[in-house]
């Protein structure tokens, strides 16, 4: 069965942990962490909350993989609505914390209500309970992190934290786990600090041992690993690189946005990509890259864990920030460097470490950055509001300093914790916030890259690359290769993946798996793992249920197909130069192609008929 059919929800307004048996209906819907979350989340909170007030929920969530022989099986999700966009929130992190719940016994935690001081909560298997964090409040990430695990003597205590931007209200704040693991996206952090929550520690000794056919699940599993390890990209690419291994391939052909997304083409980017990491530096003959790192259960360790060079300027004083830690992915290197035109690599490094140590998502940051630095470029802000900050692109020295500054949520900090829409609203430029539904772009142009386009359009937490990854096909070629600037056929190919990643997400594996994978290595092992009828199939068709089920909360929340659009620097203004020269996204072709396919209405709603087929 996989699922531990227990939920623990925990009432912060009564201080109460209370056990209580899963849906299982809903489970055969919906799966897990985040289909199922979701689905809890849609039962239980008014899509028209505040969500920083009481009545929003936040709910943590593993997938009946997570914890499992799976490869990459050691996600979880953490669901909410979201601050920063009004729609919902699914924010999705690695590490080692999802699979510590499964252990525990719990297929996951919904919070409710808000505590009248900060706490934390502490579950040590079967036992919950909710304990002080007066000397928690107002410490970084990797300090609750280390405080924990001092109290509570356990190195294998797994720690779910916020920072203090979230404490701060920032609305892009992010849930930190295993000190530079993050649940990242949509402020999911800041609806936890919200709640008075600091932090969630877990050790959990039971163990997995409910797989439904565990013959065929080992069979399943040994197969899927067998698949990743011949993958190119899973087998060489990934570990070898990591996700940085993009930044010159998409530079090279014409994708790669910068300076706010004004520009296509950076110059930059060798002196930031993951060839520039493993390069000796000639400073100290180190490189930025010390080495990979997996996360539970994974097979293709992505992660990058990178050191500065105790000179440079940015650490040279800073003895904490000279070791090793969390180095820069390509969202994060692409949002912090090309965006802001800054080439400095290990002032990238340490700014990604300052986002790690207190939890804000550094697409966003980057993004909101990039767009002040526009306004300040144009005279829209000056040092006045920056606190006496030069904020030009390609600045290292100012970046570096306005992040410094960034974690006091003071002054210009918390104009720029409001991300980009709200920033560029307040001074009156709303056309240099570059966001779909609030949410910033990650790190691929439209304009060069069609499917992509429509994909941020339409996905359902905002501009998104991990709700409908098409890059995979419009760049790589996986699983076919489809023609970057052609838009025919974008609309099936955005909704296959969309659906798709649904069912990944909610089975508690790793998107990056499905390089390599299809549904046909994906659904045996969700077959042999749960109980039901889990055919490629019905997968694909709960993936569906899904993203339907998650318009329909934006729906209530008050979004419409109008909401399903790109800024119009994306659709009116040209590339300049390079591969992709000329171009615009051409969103208008593929936006009703795409509504038919979904079986929506011209207008982008859900009809009955739609409904029922999907037991909506």
């Amino acid at each position: 069965m996989s699922w531990t059919r227990k939920i623990l929800r925990v009432d912060l307004s009564k201080g109460s942990c209370t056990s209580e048996p899963l849906n299982m209906e809903w489970a055969k819907l919906y799966l897990g962490q985040r289909g199922l979350a979701s689905k809890y989340l849609s039962e239980e909170v008014d899509p028209k909350c505040d969500a920083l007030g009481p009545d929003n929920k936040m709910i943590m969530a593993t997938g009946p993989l997570t914890g499992t022989m799976a490869s990459t099986g050691g996600r979880y999700s953490v669901i909410c609505k979201s601050p920063l966009t009004g729609a919902i929130a699914c924010s999705n992190s690695g590490g080692f914390f999802g699979a510590e719940l499964k252990f525990a016994g719990w297929d996951m935690i919904i919070f409710e209500g808000k505590s009248d001081k900060p706490v934390y909560l502490l579950i040590q298997d079967d036992k919950a309970e909710l304990r002080s964090a007066d000397g928690l409040w107002g410490k970084s990430a990797w300090e609750t992190d280390d405080i924990l695990h001092q109290t509570h003597q356990d190195p294998q205590l797994r720690v779910a934290c916020v920072g203090r931007t979230a404490e701060h209200g920032c609305l892009y704040s992010a849930v930190m786990n295993d000190k530079h693991r993050a649940a990242g996206r949509s402020g999911v952090g800041t609806v936890m600090a919200s709640k008075n929550l600091k932090a969630v520690a877990v050790r959990g000794t039971g163990g997995i041992g409910n797989i439904n056919d565990a013959e065929a699940f080992m069979a399943a599993t040994n197969d899927g690993k067998a698949v990743l390890a011949e993958n190119a990209v899973t087998g060489q690419g990934l570990p070898a690189y990591g996700t940085q291994v993009l930044m010159n391939v998409i530079n090279g052909i014409g994708g790669l946005p910068a300076r706010n997304m004004r520009d296509v083409g950076f110059e930059g980017a060798e002196n930031i990509s993951a060839e520039a990491m493993v390069e000796p530096r000639k400073s100290d003959g180190k490189p930025n890259l010390t080495t990979n790192g997996a996360c539970f259960g994974c097979t293709i360790a992505c992660g990058r864990i990178s050191t500065v060079d105790p000179t440079h300027f940015s650490v040279k004083d800073k003895p904490q920030y000279q070791g090793a830690s969390g180095g820069l992915e390509y969202e994060a290197a692409w949002a912090l460097g090309a965006d802001t035109g800054v080439d400095d690599l290990d002032a990238l490094t340490y700014i990604n470490f300052l986002c790690n140590e207190d939890g804000m998502d550094p697409i966003t940051y980057g993004a909101t950055v990039a767009a002040a630095m526009e306004m300040f470029e144009d005279g829209t802000i000056g040092t006045k509001e920056t606190g006496g900050i030069e904020l030009k692109f390609g600045s290292a020295e100012a970046f570096v300093a306005l992040t410094e500054q960034f974690v006091t949520g003071e002054g210009f900090a918390k104009d720029l914790g409001l991300g980009s829409k709200q920033l560029c609203d307040k001074y009156k430029r709303p056309e240099l916030s570059m966001t779909v539904k609030g949410q910033e772009f990650p790190a691929y142009d439209p304009r060069g890259i069609q499917g992509i386009g429509l994909a941020y359009a339409t996905s359902n937490r905002g501009a998104c690359h991990l709700r409908g990854y098409t890059i995979a096909s419009e760049v790589l070629g996986i699983p076919v290769k489809t023609e970057m600037n052609d838009t025919d056929g974008k609309a099936e190919l955005v909704k296959a993946f969309q659906d798709a990643t649904a069912l990944v997400d909610s089975a508690g594996l790793c998107v990056f798996t499905t390089f390599a994978w299809g549904m046909d290595n994906i659904a045996p092992q969700v077959d042999a793992a749960c109980e039901g009828d889990w055919s490629v199939e019905n997968c694909l068709e709960a993936g569906e249920r899904i993203w339907n089920m998650e318009r329909l909360f934006n729906e209530a929340a008050g979004f419409t197909a109008d909401d399903d659009k790109l800024p119009k620097r994306l659709l009116e203004e040209v590339i300049k130069h390079g591969p992709t020269e000329g171009q615009v996204n051409r969103l208008g072709e593929m936006l009703p192609k795409y509504y038919e396919a979904r079986g929506w209405t011209a207008d982008g709603k859900i009809p009955d008929a739609t409904r029922q087929r999907l037991s909506l």
